[in-house]
Protein backbone atom coordinates (compact mmCIF):
# COMPACT_ATOMS: atom_id res chain seq x y z
CA UNK A 1 0.00 0.00 0.00
CA UNK A 2 1.21 3.23 -0.92
CA UNK A 3 1.26 6.82 1.02
CA UNK A 4 0.95 4.85 4.08
CA UNK A 5 1.76 8.39 6.44
CA UNK A 6 -1.49 9.65 4.64
CA UNK A 7 -4.00 7.32 5.98
CA UNK A 8 -6.86 8.48 8.85
CA UNK A 9 -6.97 6.66 12.01
CA UNK A 10 -9.82 4.66 10.83
CA UNK A 11 -8.92 3.22 7.85
CA UNK A 12 -5.13 2.47 9.51
CA UNK A 13 -7.04 0.68 12.24
CA UNK A 14 -9.19 -1.50 9.34
CA UNK A 15 -5.97 -2.07 7.80
CA UNK A 16 -4.31 -3.27 10.67
CA UNK A 17 -7.03 -5.57 11.84
CA UNK A 18 -7.04 -7.09 8.61
CA UNK A 19 -3.93 -7.93 8.16
CA UNK A 20 -3.35 -5.41 4.88
CA UNK A 21 -0.26 -3.30 6.19
CA UNK A 22 1.59 -3.82 9.68
CA UNK A 23 2.42 -0.95 12.61
CA UNK A 24 5.74 -1.60 11.53
CA UNK A 25 5.43 -0.54 7.95
CA UNK A 26 2.99 2.74 9.03
CA UNK A 27 6.02 3.58 11.18
CA UNK A 28 8.73 3.42 8.77
CA UNK A 29 6.70 5.50 6.27
CA UNK A 30 6.11 8.03 8.86
CA UNK A 31 9.62 8.05 9.90
CA UNK A 32 10.84 8.34 6.69
CA UNK A 33 8.46 11.40 6.05
CA UNK A 34 10.07 13.17 8.85
CA UNK A 35 13.16 12.78 7.73
CA UNK A 36 12.39 15.05 4.50
CA UNK A 37 10.40 17.28 6.83
CA UNK A 38 13.37 19.69 7.91
CA UNK A 39 11.94 22.63 6.65
CA UNK A 40 8.54 22.33 8.69
CA UNK A 41 10.58 22.08 12.25
CA UNK A 42 7.52 20.77 13.13
CA UNK A 43 8.82 17.62 15.13
CA UNK A 44 11.63 19.09 17.56
CA UNK A 45 12.69 15.48 19.54
CA UNK A 46 12.30 12.60 17.19
CA UNK A 47 12.31 9.13 18.57
CA UNK A 48 12.48 6.45 16.15
CA UNK A 49 14.16 3.37 18.68
CA UNK A 50 10.88 4.27 20.98
CA UNK A 51 8.63 4.13 17.57
CA UNK A 52 10.16 0.79 16.41
CA UNK A 53 9.96 -0.55 19.52
CA UNK A 54 6.28 0.30 20.24
CA UNK A 55 5.36 -0.70 16.42
CA UNK A 56 6.79 -4.63 16.92
CA UNK A 57 4.89 -4.50 20.25
CA UNK A 58 1.45 -3.47 18.33
CA UNK A 59 2.07 -5.86 15.94
CA UNK A 60 1.91 -8.58 18.78
CA UNK A 61 -1.02 -7.31 19.91
CA UNK A 62 -2.61 -7.74 16.61
CA UNK A 63 -1.71 -10.92 15.87
CA UNK A 64 -3.05 -12.04 19.25
CA UNK A 65 -6.61 -10.08 18.48
CA UNK A 66 -5.69 -7.85 21.69
CA UNK A 67 -6.14 -4.64 19.84
CA UNK A 68 -7.53 -1.71 21.00
CA UNK A 69 -8.58 1.42 18.49
CA UNK A 70 -5.49 3.00 19.02
CA UNK A 71 -3.17 0.19 18.75
CA UNK A 72 -0.24 0.73 16.30
CA UNK A 73 -1.25 4.25 15.21
CA UNK A 74 1.88 6.50 15.01
CA UNK A 75 1.65 9.72 16.48
CA UNK A 76 3.41 13.22 17.27
CA UNK A 77 3.38 14.21 20.90
CA UNK A 78 3.38 17.83 21.99
CA UNK A 79 6.45 18.73 23.49
CA UNK A 80 4.17 20.01 26.87
CA UNK A 81 3.61 16.01 27.61
CA UNK A 82 6.21 14.77 30.21
CA UNK A 83 7.91 11.82 28.26
CA UNK A 84 9.38 9.27 30.09
CA UNK A 85 13.19 9.23 29.39
CA UNK A 86 12.45 11.69 26.38
CA UNK A 87 13.19 15.72 26.78
CA UNK A 88 10.08 17.68 27.45
CA UNK A 89 10.91 21.07 26.91
CA UNK A 90 7.39 22.49 26.48
CA UNK A 91 9.67 24.57 23.86
CA UNK A 92 11.63 26.93 26.38
CA UNK A 93 15.13 26.97 26.97
CA UNK A 94 14.40 26.88 31.07
CA UNK A 95 13.95 23.55 30.39
CA UNK A 96 16.90 22.42 28.08
CA UNK A 97 18.37 18.67 29.45
CA UNK A 98 14.70 17.85 31.24
CA UNK A 99 13.72 14.34 30.86
CA UNK A 100 11.33 13.27 32.64
CA UNK A 101 11.28 9.91 34.77
CA UNK A 102 7.40 9.44 34.70
CA UNK A 103 4.74 9.50 31.65
CA UNK A 104 1.95 12.06 31.21
CA UNK A 105 -1.35 10.25 32.16
CA UNK A 106 -2.79 10.94 28.09
CA UNK A 107 0.51 9.16 26.98
CA UNK A 108 0.27 6.18 29.64
CA UNK A 109 -3.45 6.07 28.15
CA UNK A 110 -2.00 6.41 24.22
CA UNK A 111 0.97 4.40 24.91
CA UNK A 112 -1.20 1.54 26.81
CA UNK A 113 -3.67 1.76 24.01
CA UNK A 114 -0.93 0.65 21.66
CA UNK A 115 -0.60 3.90 20.06
CA UNK A 116 3.78 4.74 18.54
CA UNK A 117 4.94 7.84 19.53
CA UNK A 118 7.41 8.91 16.67
CA UNK A 119 9.01 12.04 18.35
CA UNK A 120 7.97 15.30 20.29
CA UNK A 121 6.59 18.32 18.76
CA UNK A 122 7.06 21.90 18.45
CA UNK A 123 4.90 24.39 20.20
CA UNK A 124 5.01 28.24 21.29
CA UNK A 125 6.98 28.56 24.35
CA UNK A 126 4.64 27.45 27.66
CA UNK A 127 2.12 27.31 24.95
CA UNK A 128 2.14 30.94 25.06
CA UNK A 129 1.46 32.30 21.62
CA UNK A 130 -1.19 32.06 18.24
CA UNK A 131 1.60 31.45 15.92
CA UNK A 132 4.53 29.42 17.09
CA UNK A 133 6.76 32.18 16.53
CA UNK A 134 7.69 32.09 20.63
CA UNK A 135 9.52 28.39 20.66
CA UNK A 136 12.92 27.79 21.82
CA UNK A 137 13.61 25.57 18.70
CA UNK A 138 12.35 27.73 16.22
CA UNK A 139 9.35 28.84 14.07
CA UNK A 140 7.45 25.55 13.08
CA UNK A 141 5.87 26.29 9.61
CA UNK A 142 2.70 25.29 7.86
CA UNK A 143 2.47 23.02 5.24
CA UNK A 144 -0.10 25.49 3.28
CA UNK A 145 1.21 28.17 1.16
CA UNK A 146 -0.61 31.26 -0.47
CA UNK A 147 -1.43 30.82 -4.01
CA UNK A 148 1.75 32.36 -6.18
CA UNK A 149 3.88 33.03 -2.86
CA UNK A 150 6.46 31.62 -1.21
CA UNK A 151 5.75 33.55 2.19
CA UNK A 152 6.08 30.64 5.15
CA UNK A 153 2.55 30.77 6.88
CA UNK A 154 1.89 30.46 10.29
CA UNK A 155 0.72 26.93 11.47
CA UNK A 156 -0.96 29.04 14.32
CA UNK A 157 -0.07 28.15 18.29
CA UNK A 158 0.92 27.35 20.41
CA UNK A 159 -0.32 23.62 18.69
CA UNK A 160 1.58 24.39 15.76
CA UNK A 161 3.88 21.94 15.28
CA UNK A 162 1.10 19.28 15.95
CA UNK A 163 -1.06 21.02 13.26
CA UNK A 164 1.60 20.82 10.92
CA UNK A 165 2.41 17.62 11.20
CA UNK A 166 -0.90 16.07 10.92
CA UNK A 167 -1.59 18.42 7.90
CA UNK A 168 1.47 17.01 6.06
CA UNK A 169 0.97 13.69 6.87
CA UNK A 170 4.20 13.69 8.96
CA UNK A 171 1.84 11.27 11.16
CA UNK A 172 -1.52 9.71 11.44
CA UNK A 173 -2.80 12.66 14.49
CA UNK A 174 -1.04 14.60 17.14
CA UNK A 175 -1.52 15.45 20.78
CA UNK A 176 -2.51 18.90 21.56
CA UNK A 177 -3.36 21.28 24.18
CA UNK A 178 -5.80 24.45 24.35
CA UNK A 179 -6.03 26.86 26.94
CA UNK A 180 -7.48 29.85 25.01
CA UNK A 181 -7.74 28.33 21.40
CA UNK A 182 -4.51 26.47 20.84
CA UNK A 183 -5.58 23.42 19.53
CA UNK A 184 -8.67 25.00 17.42
CA UNK A 185 -6.80 27.88 16.11
CA UNK A 186 -4.16 25.99 14.80
CA UNK A 187 -6.49 23.58 13.39
CA UNK A 188 -8.29 25.48 11.29
CA UNK A 189 -4.87 27.09 10.16
CA UNK A 190 -4.06 23.77 8.80
CA UNK A 191 -6.99 22.23 7.55
CA UNK A 192 -7.18 19.73 9.81
CA UNK A 193 -9.94 18.83 12.58
CA UNK A 194 -9.35 19.74 16.14
CA UNK A 195 -11.10 19.28 20.00
CA UNK A 196 -11.01 20.90 23.09
CA UNK A 197 -13.00 18.53 25.57
CA UNK A 198 -15.01 19.93 28.18
CA UNK A 199 -12.53 21.13 31.32
CA UNK A 200 -11.58 17.96 33.37
CA UNK A 201 -12.85 15.60 30.71
CA UNK A 202 -8.97 14.00 29.59
CA UNK A 203 -6.94 14.22 32.44
CA UNK A 204 -4.09 17.37 32.99
CA UNK A 205 -1.55 15.17 35.23
CA UNK A 206 2.15 14.78 33.21
CA UNK A 207 1.08 18.14 31.15
CA UNK A 208 3.59 20.98 31.87
CA UNK A 209 1.38 23.55 33.05
CA UNK A 210 0.68 27.02 31.64
CA UNK A 211 -3.03 28.35 33.25
CA UNK A 212 -4.25 25.04 35.14
CA UNK A 213 -8.07 26.08 35.03
CA UNK A 214 -7.83 26.79 31.66
CA UNK A 215 -5.67 24.26 30.20
CA UNK A 216 -7.02 21.19 28.12
CA UNK A 217 -5.03 18.26 26.51
CA UNK A 218 -7.24 17.14 22.86
CA UNK A 219 -6.34 15.58 19.69
CA UNK A 220 -5.69 16.95 16.50
CA UNK A 221 -6.54 14.90 13.58
CA UNK A 222 -7.22 14.60 9.98
CA UNK A 223 -10.81 14.45 10.23
CA UNK A 224 -14.07 14.13 12.48
CA UNK A 225 -14.05 10.49 12.78
CA UNK A 226 -10.48 10.91 13.67
CA UNK A 227 -10.90 12.89 16.63
CA UNK A 228 -13.92 10.84 17.98
CA UNK A 229 -11.22 7.76 17.97
CA UNK A 230 -8.43 9.56 19.56
CA UNK A 231 -10.65 11.18 22.33
CA UNK A 232 -11.97 8.41 23.41
CA UNK A 233 -8.10 6.65 24.33
CA UNK A 234 -7.35 10.40 25.77
CA UNK A 235 -10.18 10.39 28.31
CA UNK A 236 -10.97 9.05 31.94
CA UNK A 237 -10.90 9.99 35.12
CA UNK A 238 -7.47 10.35 36.85
CA UNK A 239 -6.63 9.78 40.44
CA UNK A 240 -3.87 12.34 40.22
CA UNK A 241 -5.43 14.90 38.77
CA UNK A 242 -7.83 16.46 41.02
CA UNK A 243 -9.98 18.15 38.50
CA UNK A 244 -10.69 14.76 36.41
CA UNK A 245 -14.21 14.16 36.25
CA UNK A 246 -14.83 10.73 37.38
CA UNK A 247 -17.20 9.71 34.63
CA UNK A 248 -18.14 7.16 31.85
CA UNK A 249 -16.21 7.56 28.58
CA UNK A 250 -18.57 7.10 25.98
CA UNK A 251 -17.92 5.10 22.39
CA UNK A 252 -18.04 8.53 20.61
CA UNK A 253 -17.43 7.31 17.10
CA UNK A 254 -20.72 5.28 17.66
CA UNK A 255 -22.12 8.22 18.20
CA UNK A 256 -21.30 9.39 14.71
CA UNK A 257 -24.86 9.46 12.63
CA UNK A 258 -24.65 12.42 10.64
CA UNK A 259 -28.29 12.94 11.76
CA UNK A 260 -28.72 16.12 13.39
CA UNK A 261 -32.68 16.82 12.42
CA UNK A 262 -33.98 18.40 14.94
CA UNK A 263 -31.09 19.90 16.46
CA UNK A 264 -30.83 23.52 17.76
CA UNK A 265 -27.89 25.13 16.54
CA UNK A 266 -26.92 28.57 17.61
CA UNK A 267 -25.55 31.84 16.45
CA UNK A 268 -24.30 33.95 18.50
CA UNK A 269 -24.88 37.70 17.47
CA UNK A 270 -22.09 38.95 19.33
CA UNK A 271 -19.73 36.96 17.33
CA UNK A 272 -19.74 39.44 14.20
CA UNK A 273 -17.12 41.56 15.11
CA UNK A 274 -16.46 44.88 13.49
CA UNK A 275 -14.29 44.55 10.51
CA UNK A 276 -14.38 40.53 10.10
CA UNK A 277 -13.49 39.59 6.37
CA UNK A 278 -16.41 39.12 4.25
CA UNK A 279 -14.93 35.46 3.31
CA UNK A 280 -15.24 34.65 7.35
CA UNK A 281 -18.74 36.05 7.12
CA UNK A 282 -19.86 34.05 4.00
CA UNK A 283 -18.36 31.01 5.76
CA UNK A 284 -20.13 31.30 8.72
CA UNK A 285 -23.05 31.72 6.55
CA UNK A 286 -22.35 28.95 4.15
CA UNK A 287 -21.65 26.63 7.42
CA UNK A 288 -25.21 27.51 8.28
CA UNK A 289 -26.81 26.74 5.39
CA UNK A 290 -25.05 23.62 5.40
CA UNK A 291 -26.68 22.30 9.24
CA UNK A 292 -29.97 24.06 8.13
CA UNK A 293 -30.13 21.92 5.05
CA UNK A 294 -29.15 18.42 7.10
CA UNK A 295 -32.19 19.13 9.47
CA UNK A 296 -31.01 21.67 12.22
CA UNK A 297 -32.66 24.26 13.44
CA UNK A 298 -31.24 28.10 12.87
CA UNK A 299 -31.74 29.76 16.10
CA UNK A 300 -30.54 33.43 16.66
CA UNK A 301 -28.49 34.07 20.35
CA UNK A 302 -27.38 36.31 22.61
CA UNK A 303 -23.95 35.88 24.72
CA UNK A 304 -24.38 39.48 25.93
CA UNK A 305 -20.31 39.37 28.33
CA UNK A 306 -18.85 37.77 24.97
CA UNK A 307 -17.13 41.21 24.33
CA UNK A 308 -15.44 40.80 27.77
CA UNK A 309 -13.92 37.84 27.21
CA UNK A 310 -10.59 38.46 25.89
CA UNK A 311 -9.81 40.91 28.69
CA UNK A 312 -10.50 38.45 31.07
CA UNK A 313 -8.86 35.88 29.38
CA UNK A 314 -5.78 37.83 29.56
CA UNK A 315 -6.09 38.57 32.93
CA UNK A 316 -6.83 35.19 34.46
CA UNK A 317 -4.21 33.26 32.17
CA UNK A 318 -1.02 35.46 32.85
CA UNK A 319 -2.05 35.19 36.86
CA UNK A 320 -1.92 31.51 36.17
CA UNK A 321 0.79 31.18 34.19
CA UNK A 322 2.72 34.29 37.28
CA UNK A 323 2.24 31.20 39.60
CA UNK A 324 2.60 27.91 37.61
CA UNK A 325 6.02 29.55 36.29
CA UNK A 326 7.86 30.31 39.90
CA UNK A 327 8.73 26.84 40.07
CA UNK A 328 11.61 27.46 37.43
CA UNK A 329 14.37 28.82 39.43
CA UNK A 330 17.47 27.27 38.66
CA UNK A 331 17.73 24.94 41.39
CA UNK A 332 16.15 21.90 40.99
CA UNK A 333 15.98 21.26 37.20
CA UNK A 334 16.22 22.52 33.81
CA UNK A 335 18.43 25.25 33.24
CA UNK A 336 20.78 27.63 35.50
CA UNK A 337 22.76 30.83 34.77
CA UNK A 338 26.53 31.10 35.57
CA UNK A 339 26.87 33.49 38.04
CA UNK A 340 29.40 35.72 38.68
CA UNK A 341 31.75 36.25 41.81
CA UNK A 342 29.72 37.65 44.72
CA UNK A 343 26.25 36.28 43.27
CA UNK A 344 23.86 35.20 46.05
CA UNK A 345 20.68 33.16 45.12
CA UNK A 346 18.83 36.65 43.99
CA UNK A 347 20.82 36.97 41.06
CA UNK A 348 20.66 33.31 40.04
CA UNK A 349 17.01 32.96 40.48
CA UNK A 350 16.69 36.44 38.00
CA UNK A 351 19.75 35.57 35.81
CA UNK A 352 18.40 32.03 35.06
CA UNK A 353 14.78 33.30 34.96
CA UNK A 354 15.81 36.27 32.46
CA UNK A 355 18.04 34.18 30.06
CA UNK A 356 15.59 30.80 30.15
CA UNK A 357 12.05 32.45 29.38
CA UNK A 358 11.42 33.76 26.42
CA UNK A 359 10.02 37.69 25.77
CA UNK A 360 5.99 36.74 25.62
CA UNK A 361 6.42 34.26 28.46
CA UNK A 362 8.20 37.82 30.46
CA UNK A 363 5.55 39.49 29.63
CA UNK A 364 3.22 37.47 30.40
CA UNK A 365 4.86 36.30 34.01
CA UNK A 366 4.48 40.26 33.94
CA UNK A 367 1.41 40.94 33.69
CA UNK A 368 0.64 37.97 35.75
CA UNK A 369 2.66 39.17 38.91
CA UNK A 370 0.93 42.55 38.51
CA UNK A 371 -2.80 41.60 38.38
CA UNK A 372 -2.21 38.97 41.81
CA UNK A 373 -0.01 41.86 43.42
CA UNK A 374 -1.84 43.31 46.86
CA UNK A 375 -2.52 46.70 45.18
CA UNK A 376 -4.28 45.01 42.38
CA UNK A 377 -5.67 41.98 42.99
CA UNK A 378 -9.44 43.09 43.33
CA UNK A 379 -8.99 45.65 40.36
CA UNK A 380 -7.89 42.97 37.83
CA UNK A 381 -7.87 39.58 38.94
CA UNK A 382 -10.58 38.94 41.09
CA UNK A 383 -12.92 41.19 38.56
CA UNK A 384 -11.69 38.90 35.82
CA UNK A 385 -13.12 35.95 37.63
CA UNK A 386 -16.52 37.84 38.10
CA UNK A 387 -16.54 37.97 34.30
CA UNK A 388 -15.26 34.25 33.97
CA UNK A 389 -18.63 33.20 35.72
CA UNK A 390 -20.89 35.67 34.00
CA UNK A 391 -19.54 34.23 30.64
CA UNK A 392 -20.20 31.24 31.82
CA UNK A 393 -23.71 31.96 32.73
CA UNK A 394 -24.55 33.21 29.55
CA UNK A 395 -23.75 29.75 27.97
CA UNK A 396 -25.59 27.87 30.55
CA UNK A 397 -28.70 30.06 29.60
CA UNK A 398 -28.24 29.31 26.05
CA UNK A 399 -28.43 25.85 26.76
CA UNK A 400 -30.96 25.62 29.32
CA UNK A 401 -33.44 27.35 26.69
CA UNK A 402 -32.84 24.08 24.56
CA UNK A 403 -29.86 25.40 21.99
CA UNK A 404 -27.70 22.02 21.29
CA UNK A 405 -25.13 23.37 19.66
CA UNK A 406 -23.69 27.00 18.62
CA UNK A 407 -21.82 27.79 15.49
CA UNK A 408 -19.09 30.44 14.88
CA UNK A 409 -16.04 31.14 13.47
CA UNK A 410 -12.72 29.17 14.52
CA UNK A 411 -10.64 32.14 13.72
CA UNK A 412 -10.81 35.88 12.39
CA UNK A 413 -8.63 35.35 9.68
CA UNK A 414 -6.67 32.62 7.69
CA UNK A 415 -3.19 31.82 8.65
CA UNK A 416 -1.13 34.35 8.03
CA UNK A 417 2.85 34.63 6.98
CA UNK A 418 5.06 34.19 9.91
CA UNK A 419 7.19 37.38 11.03
CA UNK A 420 4.25 39.60 9.41
CA UNK A 421 2.91 40.28 13.20
CA UNK A 422 6.46 40.89 14.19
CA UNK A 423 6.29 44.62 14.83
CA UNK A 424 2.15 44.69 15.57
CA UNK A 425 1.07 45.55 18.80
CA UNK A 426 0.89 42.28 21.12
CA UNK A 427 -2.78 42.80 21.70
CA UNK A 428 -3.22 42.16 17.66
CA UNK A 429 -1.95 38.74 18.06
CA UNK A 430 -3.81 37.90 21.15
CA UNK A 431 -6.74 39.19 18.75
CA UNK A 432 -6.61 35.87 17.17
CA UNK A 433 -8.03 34.20 19.96
CA UNK A 434 -11.27 36.02 19.94
CA UNK A 435 -13.42 33.00 18.89
CA UNK A 436 -12.13 30.64 21.05
CA UNK A 437 -11.37 31.57 24.71
CA UNK A 438 -15.25 31.89 25.83
CA UNK A 439 -15.01 28.46 25.43
CA UNK A 440 -11.94 27.54 27.94
CA UNK A 441 -13.42 30.30 30.49
CA UNK A 442 -16.74 28.46 30.76
CA UNK A 443 -14.96 25.06 30.34
CA UNK A 444 -17.04 23.58 27.60
CA UNK A 445 -16.14 21.49 24.35
CA UNK A 446 -15.20 23.10 21.38
CA UNK A 447 -14.36 21.68 17.96
CA UNK A 448 -12.75 23.19 14.72
CA UNK A 449 -13.54 21.76 11.48
CA UNK A 450 -11.59 22.60 7.91
CA UNK A 451 -15.27 23.56 5.66
CA UNK A 452 -13.25 26.14 2.85
CA UNK A 453 -10.22 27.82 1.01
CA UNK A 454 -10.00 31.85 1.06
CA UNK A 455 -9.14 33.71 -1.60
CA UNK A 456 -5.34 32.72 -1.83
CA UNK A 457 -6.06 29.13 -1.34
CA UNK A 458 -5.45 28.88 2.35
CA UNK A 459 -7.93 26.78 5.08
CA UNK A 460 -10.50 28.24 6.81
CA UNK A 461 -12.35 26.58 9.56
CA UNK A 462 -16.29 26.76 11.37
CA UNK A 463 -16.09 26.03 15.54
CA UNK A 464 -19.13 24.35 16.94
CA UNK A 465 -19.45 24.25 20.42
CA UNK A 466 -21.06 22.17 22.60
CA UNK A 467 -22.75 21.32 26.07
CA UNK A 468 -20.41 19.94 28.82
CA UNK A 469 -19.67 16.70 28.84
CA UNK A 470 -21.57 16.16 25.68
CA UNK A 471 -18.44 15.89 23.35
CA UNK A 472 -20.06 12.78 20.84
CA UNK A 473 -23.02 15.20 20.00
CA UNK A 474 -20.78 17.81 19.66
CA UNK A 475 -18.79 15.88 17.29
CA UNK A 476 -21.94 14.30 15.58
CA UNK A 477 -22.84 17.72 14.45
CA UNK A 478 -19.60 18.43 13.53
CA UNK A 479 -19.52 15.68 11.64
CA UNK A 480 -22.36 16.78 9.63
CA UNK A 481 -21.13 19.68 9.09
CA UNK A 482 -17.31 17.43 7.75
CA UNK A 483 -19.73 15.83 5.46
CA UNK A 484 -21.40 18.95 3.85
CA UNK A 485 -18.88 20.89 3.68
CA UNK A 486 -16.89 18.27 1.70
CA UNK A 487 -13.35 19.61 2.87
CA UNK A 488 -10.70 17.50 0.72
CA UNK A 489 -7.55 20.12 0.17
CA UNK A 490 -4.52 19.59 0.85
CA UNK A 491 -1.12 21.27 1.04
CA UNK A 492 0.74 21.22 -2.43
CA UNK A 493 4.10 19.53 -1.37
CA UNK A 494 7.23 22.12 -1.34
CA UNK A 495 8.90 20.89 1.64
Amino acid sequence: MADLNKMTIAAARDALRKGDVTSAELTEACLGEIEGSGALNAFVHNTPEIARAQAAAADARLKAGDAPDMCGIPLGIKDLFCTKGVPSQAASNILKGFKPEYESTVTSQLFDAGAVMLGKLNMDEFAMGSSNETSAYGNAVNPWRRENDATPITPGGSSGGSASAVAADLCLAATGTDTGGSIRQPAAFTGITGIKPTYGRVSRWGVVAFASSLDQAGPMTKDVRDAAIMLEAMCGHDAKDSTSADLAVPNFEAMLTGDIRGKKIGIPREYRMDGMPAEIEKLWAEGTEMLKAAGAEIVDISLPHTKYALPAYYVIAPAEASSNLARYDGVRYGHRASLAAGDGITEMYEKTRAEGFGHEVQRRVMVGTYVLSAGFYDAYYNRARKVRTLIKRDFEDVFAAGIDAILTPATPSAAFGLGEMSEADPIAMYLNDVFTVTVNLAGLPGVAVPTGVDSQGLPLGLQLIGRPWEEGDLLNTAYALEQAAGFVAKPHKWW
